[in-house]
């Protein structure tokens, strides 16, 4: 790795040279570094702000699920079967499926043989369990912290390998003409006197590991550490990819975590207060005409986490609803597992037959929640605990938040972006649908990882010419827009940047999270880029606000494309599906009459289920394509073919 000086009018930067800078340092960053140094590639640079961010890092739930080819028991299954079920989801890529079923047990058994402790049974299998949209038992988990040790072990691979990183570095701009990439501009979040502020790197490839864009909602159960930067990899000319498809689902505030799983089917007490603690009431009991109906589905909200469309009026997705209107009165929300629901009248008996039959079978009818959860589940208890929060002593404050982007940066099937040269891995490529069985994204992180990986080795190695045209030139019209842009900002009398920044999440979480009403979305759009448009007039007081200016920057930019997809979305006769509720008093109905008209919907019938919504972004505004999706391949699988086309390629093209 190369080091000089850099020069743009008055502006000064470092400039370090790289064949490959991986942006990110959760799983699959690291397995990117890990694999291209496997495969031959030592001109690799990891490039973070902090490794010990992110999403990978710091997030999980009840029992984090990691999703692959089924390797035990005798349930038949196969790559393409796989493939066919992800590829089902809605709007996804038949080559993306086919790759992430082939290379899951290859990713899969890397992971085993760097010592995450994966359980097996005392002959060598793999065990699984069914996850959400699962027909076969595909699901495994270490517990609460399954991406946490992947990446851990991951880091550790790496770091014996001597690969180099860049810490304190923050990607403010990708360096690209819109059709290739030829580098980055990182801001030095550690420099406090402007001597050493900007780092130039100049590479052949990047692979974008940043995760999704958590930084956009305010009601957020993505650790407080992750922000992503998708925004730049829009500005720079990749395209976006089912922008509009998220989950949604009930987490904690403090700390941010799912509650999933046996956090619901402990059957914890659900109350509401105002803002300072007084009024405390079980809201449930509004709506429900029974006790047993209402525990029965908040029971069911274990197995059905996601918010989703389809299970609000006949299943548990009615719970997440009425926490939003409890919130949208400026209420809090808390579950409480001192005491059993509706004044501890629980009669178990009385439950709907799946809820009855599964905390039987796990001999968890008796006690308070606390201790059924316990029962059932005692590191689900350690894990708050741990976080300094005593479920034994306290209530758990909740809302409904953003949890996944099942959309993200369009890629191929070697997860490169319509920018040569830039590759999205992990949540930050959209290679999702509407529907995905949970756990498939930490799977997916490693299988594209791998596969961008491979292509490079095979097709990009090797280091970018010195004094390239290209990159001289967008580097220098990088470094001169930023470096004025931070030097504007200078406001030592105080700064407004954070509160822009709560701001926009606030705008963001109130139209275009779980609940979409066109209306809305088009004044937060304007509002949006009203903000952008104004950005010369956001300030900070001192060096160390500069991370947030530029991360606003992005943040915007990353709303305004996805706030004008789910505009698209609904101008094209989209109706809600997945995650997202989408108002639509022409064609829809209200599941309930007591909820308000602005639930008033209808439900996706599939017609769109073979599209994707492409998003092209430019400061003028976003354009958008909508495209089949592409079909499962079907290659030639005769063996001797494959095996001559494999000695002369490698099968990487």
């Amino acid at each position: 790795m190369d080091e000089q000086g850099f020069r743009a009018g008055k502006y000064e930067a470092r400039l370090l040279r790289c064949g490959t800078a991986v942006v990110g340092t959760g799983a699959a960053g690291y397995n990117a570094a890990d694999r291209l140094w496997q495969y031959g590639q030592r001109d690799v640079l990891l490039v973070t702000n902090d490794r010990l961010s992110g999403t990978s890092r710091n997030t999980g739930s009840d029992k984090q699920t990691y999703y692959k080819l089924t390797l035990s028991g005798g349930d038949a299954d196969s790559v393409r079967e796989m493939a066919q079920t992800l590829f089902e989801g809605q709007c996804m890529d038949g080559d993306t499926a086919l790759c992430e079923a082939a290379l899951s047990a290859q990713s899969f058994l890397k992971l085993t043989e760097l010592g995450v402790p994966f359980p097996r049974n005392r002959y060598g299998e793999y065990i699984g369990y069914k996850t959400d949209h699962d027909p076969r038992r595909r699901a495994t988990s270490v517990g609460p912290y399954t991406s946490k040790q992947m990446t851990e072990r991951l880091e550790q691979a790496v770091a014996d390998k001597g690969v180099p990183m860049l810490e304190h570095a923050q990607v403010i701009r990708i360096l690209s003409d819109g059709k290739r990439a030829y580098g980055l501009l990182c801001l030095n979040t550690a420099d406090r006197d402007g001597r050493d502020r900007f780092i130039l790197i100049q590479c052949k490839n990047i692979v974008w590991a940043t995760g999704g864009p958590a930084g956009m909602y305010a009601d957020s159960v993505y650790p407080a550490s992750q922000y992503g930067s998708t925004g730049l990899a829009l500005e720079a000319g990749a395209h976006g990819q089912n922008l509009t498809e998220w989950q949604y689902g009930l987490a904690s505030v403090r700390p941010r975590w799912n509650v999933s799983g046996t956090y619901m089917q402990a059957l914890p007490r659900m109350y509401s207060t105002r803002e300072d603690g007084s009024d405390e009431r079980e809201f449930l009991m509004d709506f429900f005409p029974s006790a047993a109906e209402m525990l029965s589905k908040l029971f069911l909200k274990g197995y059905q986490w996601p918010f989703d469309v389809r299970k609000v009026a006949a299943g548990s997705s009615i719970i997440d609803i009425l926490v939003y209107l409890e919130l949208e009165k400026g209420r809090k929300v808390y579950l409480d597992y001192r005491t059993n629901p509706v004044g501890g009248d629980l009669r178990f008996e009385e439950l709907e037959p799946e809820a009855l039959e599964y905390l039987t079978r796990a001999g968890a009818c008796f006690g308070t929640p606390l201790e059924r959860l316990e029962h059932m589940n005692a590191p689900a208890v350690a894990f708050y605990r741990d976080k300094g929060v005593d479920l034994a002593s306290e209530p758990l404050q909740i809302a409904l938040c953003a949890q996944h982007n099942n959309g993200g940066l369009a890629v191929d099937c070697w997860w490169q972006t319509h920018v040569e040269g830039l590759f999205a891995v992990g949540e930050a490529a959209g290679t999702h649908g509407v529907y995905r069985p949970g756990g498939t994204a930490l799977n997916a992180g490693q299988v594209g990882s791998t596969r961008a990986a491979q292509y490079i080795a095979a097709r990009r190695q090797g280091m970018p010419p010195e004094g390239e045209a290209g990159f001289v030139s967008a580097a220098a019209a990088a470094l001169e827009q930023m470096a004025a842009l931070a030097e504007s900002a200078a406001a030592p009398e105080g700064g407004n940047v954070r509160e822009k920044w709560a701001e926009a999440g606030r705008r963001m979480s109130l139209c275009g999270a779980a609940i979409r009403d066109s209306g809305q979305i088009g004044e937060c759009l304007r509002q949006t880029e009203e903000e952008l448009r104004r950005f010369a007039g956001v300030t900070v007081s001192g060096p160390g606000q500069l991370g947030w200016l530029f991360r606003l920057r992005d943040t915007l930019i990353s709303q305004r494309a996805y706030l004008s997809a789910m505009l698209d979305y609904a101008a094209q006769g989209g109706r809600s599906r997945g995650s997202a509720l989408y108002t639509d008093m022409e064609r829809g109905a209200k599941p309930f009459p007591q909820l308000p008209d602005r639930f008033t919907f209808a439900v996706d019938d599939g017609s769109r289920a073979g599209l994707v919504q492409e998003t092209l972004y430019a400061p003028e505004g976003c354009t958008f394509l909508w495209r089949p999706v592409r079909p499962i391949p079907e290659d030639d699988d005769f063996f001797e073919n494959v095996w001559r086309s494999f000695r002369q390629t490698g099968n990487i093209d």
